[in-house]
């Protein structure tokens, strides 16, 4: 019964900060690790973790725009002031009296923070049965971070602040990360305890270990050895570092699952994206959001897919596209633009220069060069001639071209819509279409050529008096 309550873990995520530091307008918290806000992936570590959880976000600057960006599925606790990292804890106590098991302490912007870790850390507090867990790391240079100082039997005896530490202390490596778990009652003992009585005027979380470690309560720490994950992001220059770090992490996992990534210092990939198998990516690609490739793709050089999905074997070169789908056997670009709400089909062949905007464009068609699609449905084995246009827009609406099967629009056309080109017609080069052209047709709507024979030498001969 004991494990079956601590396996109940309400975790604790402050997130009230201004992030002075950060020298900006928007929350510390929400500024973006590889496209994503730093206290959502927090949130993701957390939710990789095992048993049940209830998530309470701590919010104080910016708290309406962090609880837009987070959405529901969480509790919201105000931090009015900010007063300490325990005065932040006790703000959330309310929350707390009822509730069995452990609670985890999180701060929001750790985002490199892992699920596996988290894991194993909330498992070895869980088995030890301690009062409070520490997680702790080991760095190279420990200066202005607390010690983690221990026994003879390698048992926590203190956490000792820099400030406060021996010469002995100091040359400890082992340091405090500021993430604990607690015996969910035990902690709420402990914060009714907690004084602000200091030089700040802060209520500090550590305290609470401190009143634990005099009374005999069982205090342990688990150690992770990726000092990394344990960076706290203050500035921008820690911003571009985590940013740095987590894209080689998420490089490295597509390419120990069989992706294949040229130049991964140079190639961009968001937390959520999905790749498969034998897919190639080249350098300067940025992938971000729910973009989702399947396997023997080629994306890039030089390509931006922003919540895409892609068939497989398809080969998006020098191209960008947004919140579109894009079929199997596919080419696209160079310099392509597929625009949001925009489908494309198999076999197809979106070329050089070509803009496709919220349209549907079948199995097996082709818009090789110079064109613009939008608001269209273009048809299987449709031909779209170099400098072909949908004219969609009248000024004040919208309108839908609908080009059928097998039909042939040849070069510098207009489809000035709504208009429908039936199932193999063909459009002459040149034409500006405006009205409905039936099946098997040919439609041509253009100025009669005129030639006037020897006329340019007039021209020329008028040009060479005007220059004299």
């Amino acid at each position: 019964m004991w494990r079956l309550m601590m396996n109940q873990t309400n975790v604790l995520i402050l997130a009230a900060g201004k992030g002075t530091r950060m020298k900006s307008k928007r929350p510390k918290v929400l500024h973006p690790v590889c496209g994503k806000p730093m206290v959502k992936h927090v949130i993701d570590a957390v939710q990789q973790t095992q048993g049940q959880t209830h998530i309470y976000v701590v919010v104080g600057h910016g708290a309406e725009l962090v609880q837009q960006e987070l959405g529901e599925g969480y509790t919201y606790v105000e931090q009015k002031k900010q007063l300490g990292t325990g005065h932040a804890v006790m703000v959330a106590a309310p929350h707390l009296r009822e509730a069995a098991g452990q609670t985890l302490v999180l701060y929001g912007d750790t985002p490199l923070i892992s699920g596996q870790t988290l894991q194993a850390f909330l498992t070895a507090h869980q088995e030890a049965q301690a009062a409070v867990s520490i997680l702790t790391t080991f760095v190279d240079d420990p200066e202005g971070y607390g010690r983690i100082i221990r026994d003879e039997q390698g048992q926590v005896k203190k956490i000792v602040e820099e400030k406060d530490a021996t010469a002995e202390e100091k040359q400890v490596k082992e340091i405090n990360t500021g993430i604990y778990c607690f015996d969910n009652q035990k902690l709420l003992q402990a914060l009714s305890q907690i004084t602000n009585d200091n030089a700040q005027g802060e209520y500090y979380l550590t305290d609470c270990i401190e009143i634990l470690e005099r009374k005999g309560e069982k205090i342990t720490a688990y150690v992770t050895h990726d000092q990394e994950e344990i960076m706290g992001i203050n500035d921008r220059i820690a911003l571009a570092q985590a940013e740095k770090v987590m894209r080689r992490r998420i490089n490295e996992r597509h390419m120990s699952q069989g992706v294949t990534i040229i130049d991964p210092e140079h190639t961009y990939i968001g937390p959520d994206v999905v790749i498969g198998q034998d897919t190639v990516i080249y350098p300067g690609t940025i992938l971000s959001g729910r973009t989702v490739i399947d396997e023997d793709c080629q994306v890039g050089p030089h390509a931006e897919l922003i919540d895409v999905k892609v068939g497989r074997a398809t080969s998006i070169v020098h191209s960008k596209a947004v919140d579109s789908q894009i079929g199997s056997q596919t080419q696209v670009g160079p310099f392509a633009y597929i625009r949001p709400g925009t489908t494309i089909g198999d076999r197809c062949r979106v070329g050089n220069f070509v803009e496709v905007k919220n349209s549907v464009v079948k199995d097996g068609a082709k818009i090789p060069h110079l064109s613009y699609v939008g608001d269209a449905d273009i048809g299987e084995r449709v031909n779209m001639g170099c400098g072909s246009i949908t004219v969609n827009y009248d000024g004040i609406h919208k309108h839908r071209t609908v080009v059928e099967n097998d039909s042939f629009v040849g070069c510098n056309v207009n489809l000035v819509a709504p208009v429908t080109i039936g199932e193999g017609a063909y459009i002459a080069a040149g034409s500006t279409i405006t009205h409905p052209v039936p099946a098997y047709s040919l439609a041509i709507a253009r100025e009669r050529q005129t030639v006037k024979e020897n006329y340019a030498l007039k021209l020329r001969s008028n040009k060479e008096r005007q220059d004299r």
